[in-house]
């Protein structure tokens, strides 16, 4: 066997050593390309989520690029929610009396007295001095939604106002007594009240009162809330439509400080507002946030931003269901979860312009933020892995156990 020079055996361990980076290279892309799969990751990648509206499974979700107009448009739409546009029932400026309310009538008759005198009552009602003035006791509307008087008869008085009441009355007394003039005074509202629940200092019921009653004056009522301000929301159900804003919000806009309807039910929440962080970020977590709201570049700095060593900055994702009317869709929408539209939100934040829209785009109530990785942090995964198995085969050959 011929004698093998330092040169000659340099070449051949470089030869080796160049195989073997290749074949390692080799089995890298393989595992990349073909075998992403086996590759760990904290959830989908780039292209993964931009080609979702194409892929059959995921056909009807919304991708939205997002720029500085469509963060601007969003902001807008969440600042014009308000009760004033909301709830547009016309005010009640008058009370209508209802089924389980007290009132009492009041009757007088002008002299001389032909109907209304003690002789004729008989002890039903009273009369004062024998003037023709007559107090009747007080009644309980009905579930048939009247009430009697002597010699009209059953008056029908649900839905109506009080002065509807004395009219209707006065019409059928008239003829039999002399000139006579009713009025009606409500003892005891038990049907025209509002609710209010939730962290105030006392739940209770607030009768609507003939002038209405204010948002914030119920609250007051109530004791005033539990919680601060700033984290606390208002909740109005009328019916079977709900809308929630914050206690904060309504402070500064007297427009939304409407006057309350029967029947509705005012709940004052502390439910801190939250969005989850997922992905490439420095902490991946559920974070609470004030209910007067933030935007993505403050909810980005609350979990540490971007991780230097994983993250793509162009796929930053916010997973959000948008109403149908709060966006000019390229195409209209036709999956629809809870009556509002799958939408995926994408910031490019390589694009320095893209940082005026994060300051603009609105976080809201249970928005899923994810950062995917970086194609070259999959990549060294992959040599990681690779690499953990040829060290080993090098140290092998080195020590001559396998050749």
């Amino acid at each position: 066997m011929p004698m093998l020079t330092l040169p000659t055996l340099m070449s051949l361990v470089i030869k080796k050593k160049r195989l073997l980076f290749t074949a390692c290279l080799l089995f890298g892309l393989s595992v990349l390309s073909g075998c992403a799969n086996f590759v760990a990751g904290a959830g989908p990648r780039t292209t993964s989520i931009t080609e979702a509206p194409q892929t059959a499974s995921l056909r009807g979700i919304q991708l939205i690029d997002v720029n500085y107009g469509i963060a601007s448009t969003l902001k807008k739409e969440s600042e014009a929610r308000q009760f004033a546009n909301f709830f547009t029932e016309p005010k009640l400026t008058e009370y209508h009396v209802g089924s389980g309310d007290v009132i009492q009538i009041f009757i007088w008759e002008a002299p001389p007295a032909m109907l209304f005198t003690p002789q004729a009552l008989n002890g039903s009602a009273t009369a004062t001095s024998g003037t023709g003035t007559l107090v009747l006791p007080e009644q309980i509307v009905g579930n048939t939604g009247t009430v009697v008087v002597p010699f009209a008869g059953k008056i029908a008085v649900n839905g109506k106002t009080l002065s509807e009441i004395e009219t209707q009355t006065t019409s059928r007394l008239q003829g039999i007594a002399n000139h006579p003039q009713v009025i009606v005074r409500l003892v005891r509202n038990n049907t025209q009240n509002v609710t209010i629940v939730g962290n105030v200092q006392n739940s209770l019921e607030v009768p609507i009162a003939p002038g209405g009653v204010k948002l914030l004056r119920a609250i007051a009522l109530a004791g005033g809330v539990t919680k601060p301000v700033e984290k606390s929301t208002v909740q109005i159900s009328r019916s079977g439509r709900t809308m929630t804003l914050p206690l904060e919000a309504i402070l500064r806009n007297p427009q939304d400080n409407i006057d309350l309807q029967a029947g509705d039910v005012v709940t004052a929440l502390y439910q801190p507002l939250s969005f989850t962080a997922l992905g490439a970020v420095g902490r991946n977590s559920e974070v609470d946030f004030e209910a007067n709201g933030i935007n993505l570049a403050q909810a980005l700095a609350r979990i540490g931003g971007l991780d230097d060593n994983r993250s793509n900055p162009a796929g930053v994702f916010v997973f959000r269901l948008v109403p149908p009317d709060a966006l000019t869709w390229p195409e209209k929408p036709t999956t629809l979860i809870e009556g509002k539209v799958p939408t995926i939100f994408q910031f490019n934040l390589r694009d320095p312009a893209i940082f005026f829209a994060a300051q603009s785009f609105p976080v809201e109530n249970k928005d899923l933020i994810y950062v995917s990785n970086a194609p070259a942090a999959d990549l060294q995964k992959v040599l990681n892995v690779v690499g953990s198995v040829v060290y080993p085969f090098q140290t092998l050959q080195s020590f001559g156990v396998i050749h």
